[in-house]
C-alpha cells in the first residue's frame, strides 16, 4: 500500500497571498509614481508634494515609487513559478522506501528512529536515518508542508516495527 502526502494547502495559500501582495504593491507604487501627475488622479496632491513643491525634482520617495514596481512584479512572478513547481510535489511512503523527491529516497532499513513527541501539539515529527555515506541525518517533516502526514507517519511506524 502506498500513502501519499501532497504539499499542504497552507503552503500553497501562503504563496498565493505573497503573489497577491506583490501585485498590489506594484500597482500602488506604479500609480503613485506615474499616474499621480495627472489632476484627475486621486493622488495629485502626492505628486505636488513630492515633485512640484521640490523645484520639479522627484524626492527619494517618488524615485522609489517609480523604480520599484518591476521588482515587485518580478517577485510576483517568482511566487507564481514556485507555486506552479510545487503543485504536483508530494511525499510518498510506499512498500520499501520513503520518497521525498526524485533524488531523495530513504529506505526503511536505514531509518533508525522516528521521534513523534511533538506531532500532536506542534504538527511535526523527526526521522533519524543513515545516509549512503554512513552519516546520521535528521529529517523534520511538518504538517505545515505536507497534508495527510498522520497517514504517512502511521505507515512509517508500521513498516519500521
Amino acid at each position: 500500500m502506498t500513502v501519499e502526502a501532497p504539499i499542504s494547502k497552507y503552503k500553497k495559500t501562503n504563496f498565493k497571498i505573497f503573489f497577491g501582495i506583490c501585485i498590489a504593491i506594484a500597482v500602488i507604487f506604479a500609480y503613485d509614481g506615474y499616474l499621480s501627475k495627472y489632476e484627475w488622479s486621486g493622488r495629485y496632491s502626492f505628486y505636488k508634494e513630492q515633485v512640484l513643491d521640490n523645484d520639479g525634482k522627484p524626492t527619494p520617495t517618488m524615485k522609489f515609487n517609480r523604480k520599484s514596481p518591476p521588482f515587485f512584479l518580478a517577485g510576483a512572478v517568482l511566487f507564481a513559478v514556485s507555486l506552479y513547481l510545487l503543485k504536483d510535489k508530494r511525499l510518498i511512503a510506499d512498500e520499501n522506501e520513503l520518497v521525498i523527491s526524485d533524488k531523495k529516497r530513504i529506505s526503511y532499513d536505514s531509518i533508525q528512529q522516528i521521534d513523534k513527541t511533538y506531532f500532536e501539539k506542534k504538527g511535526f515529527f523527526v526521522i533519524t536515518y543513515k545516509d549512503k555515506g554512513g552519516g546520521e541525518v535528521r529529517l523534520r517533516l511538518s504538517d505545515r508542508k505536507y497534508d495527510n502526514l498522520p497517514a504517512v507517519l502511521e505507515h512509517l511506524v508500521e513498516k519500521i516495527t
